[in-house]
């Protein structure tokens, strides 16, 4: 049985994803994304040798493009995530 929602509350209410407070949620998912992504990258890169290596011979740039691709990478998972957590939440509500 759903539960019934309250007649104070607008469609465009203030936790939906195209409000104030919906874009400050994504970001705070995309900026805990990269910093996940900064995490698992120095954790990979102290963890695997071949790594280091692979970045050494690679030179400063190949260090930065791989830096910035894992922490992208996370950064739009946890962005995708985050929306469907703000979509979710909206709809229970």
């Amino acid at each position: 049985m759903r539960a019934k929602k309250s007649p104070n509350r607008s469609p465009n209410s203030s936790s939906s994803l195209i409000s104030p407070t919906g874009v400050i949620k994504l970001m705070t998912h995309a900026m805990m994304g990269a910093a996940l992504g900064l995490v698992f990258t120095l954790a990979l890169i102290l963890a695997n040798p071949a790594v280091v290596e692979l970045l050494n011979h690679g030179g400063r740039a190949a260090a930065y493009v791989f830096v910035a691709t894992m922490v992208t990478t996370f950064a739009i998972g946890a962005s995708l995530t985050g929306v469907l957590f703000i979509l979710n939440e909206d709809k229970d509500s």
